[in-house]
């Protein structure tokens, strides 16, 4: 028997996270439609894999730039005044151009150094803490966003299916969430007994059966309704807002739903999507090029396209949308023998939406050897629960903290989201 080697391990979790290299819309979560306009919507975007945040907003000049420079002599991104966030010593990837130009127009914010205090390198493990809310411990029945609607008292109206989870599993975020119907595929979600003449009666004896008060009927009337959302809002073409081009691809397609789902003013309350492929380990893109360049510019013209998409000659949906997107740790400092990053610490997370203060938030640890966590990694200063407490309660008036995150304590906004503060639970 060949010896199982600590490599073939790694080799066989980077093959795992390279399966998720696509994009994926794990859950929309619906309230209720006759509340609109006037609900927020939260957009959860996590990045699976682990993303280089370091070369994603490098450090631009002075000592920091010397130790990025000597550290990543071959992945390096070449410092571009170009692109600078204001006056800071940071500056986008060109490849994030579109994401810059969210910044500069205000709509747009970075937070540095942030994700768990808890030191933990592997992709699961880390991903399994974050969306469960309890950094450390796996042992929770729930996952935030989960509390978060719950506690929150977003429910659909009667007859509507309050969470589509449209992957085959709902995310760990969600678990806990008794009101989701998971479904493959939106196109495949359609009632399909016999001869297609028969849909409507179908349907009306699905309604009269369903239409009493028992848990099952309760259920089994949900998923009519589901049934008849995703039918009247996500099959068929889809025009976007005039200039605006998403990217190809299943990332493009599960924006272009997202965007339908706002605009059809349906009820929709939260999203949940992956974008995976950030797993870097090898040939990662020398002098700013390569795959993660590519990758990377696929990712910022998405969500500038989603954001623009958003503004309508009606409507501007972005003033009650709020994206979070957040990863499960960044990479190493140091490039490896392979032109790629391996797992790390400290993140970044981008916060976009009509009602932010765009700008460059928390507190910068430095990159010199005696400032990187434990001699290799970006360290964290932010707890990536702190950014999602002051959306919840900023802009979806939920205090109820020690409920979403159980154990956490001290709320203390950065300013990131507009909205007013209220006394957490």
């Amino acid at each position: 028997m060949a010896e199982f080697t600590r490599r073939h391990f790694i080799m066989g979790c980077s093959a795992a996270i390279a399966a998720m290299a696509g994009s994926r819309l794990t859950s929309v979560v619906m309230g209720d439609p006759l509340a609109e306009p006037d609900q927020e919507i939260l957009i959860t975007i996590f990045i699976r894999g682990g993303w280089d945040a370091l070369n994603i907003i490098p450090p631009l000049d002075g000592a920091d730039r010397g130790f990025y420079e000597s550290a990543r002599s071959s992945i390096k991104v070449p410092a571009d005044f170009t692109y600078q966030l204001g006056t800071s010593n940071f500056f986008f990837h060109p490849a994030a151009e579109k994401l810059h130009a969210l910044y500069t127009a205000g709509s747009l914010a970075v937070i540095q150094a942030t994700g768990m205090f808890v030191s933990n390198r592997s992709h699961f493990d880390s991903m399994s803490f974050m969306e469960l809310g309890t950094p450390g411990s796996k042992v929770g029945s729930s996952g935030w966003i989960a509390r978060h609607l719950e506690s929150a008292n977003i429910f659909a109206a009667e007859g509507e299916q309050a969470s589509l989870a449209t992957g085959n599993l709902s995310p760990t975020s969600l678990l806990g969430y008794l009101d989701t119907l998971t479904l493959a595929s939106p196109s495949n979600f359609t009632l399909n007994i016999g001869p297609s003449q028969w849909r409507d009666e179908q349907r009306q004896a699905l309604t009269h059966i369903y239409g009493g008060s028992s848990q099952i009927q309760i259920t089994g009337s949900n998923a009519v309704a589901s049934l008849e959302i995703v039918e009247a809002n996500l099959l068929g073409g889809y025009t976007p807002e005039p200039g605006v081009t998403y990217p190809g691809g299943s990332y493009g397609r599960d924006l272009q739903t997202i965007a339908r789902l706002i605009k059809s003013q349906v009820g929709l309350r939260s999203a949940t999507l992956d974008f995976g492929g950030w797993d870097t380990h090898d040939q990662q893109g020398s002098e700013g090029g390569g795959y993660f360049a590519n990758h990377l510019q696929t990712f910022s013209e998405g969500i500038y396209a989603l954001f623009n998409d958003l503004i309508t000659s009606d409507n501007d949906f972005t003033q009650r949308v709020t994206i979070a997107v957040m990863s499960e740790f960044g990479r190493t400092f140091n490039q490896n023998l392979s032109l790629g990053t391996d797992h790390g610490h400290g993140n970044t997370m981008l916060v976009i939406g009509g009602c932010i203060n765009a700008g460059l938030y928390g507190s910068w640890p430095g990159l010199a050897e005696g400032q990187l966590f434990e001699g290799r990694d970006l360290d964290v200063t932010t707890d990536y629960r702190q950014i999602i407490s002051e959306i919840l309660i900023r802009r979806f008036a939920n205090p109820n903290l020690s409920t979403v995150f159980p154990g956490y304590s001290g709320y203390s906004p950065l300013g990131v989201v507009q909205g007013p503060d209220i006394t957490p639970v």
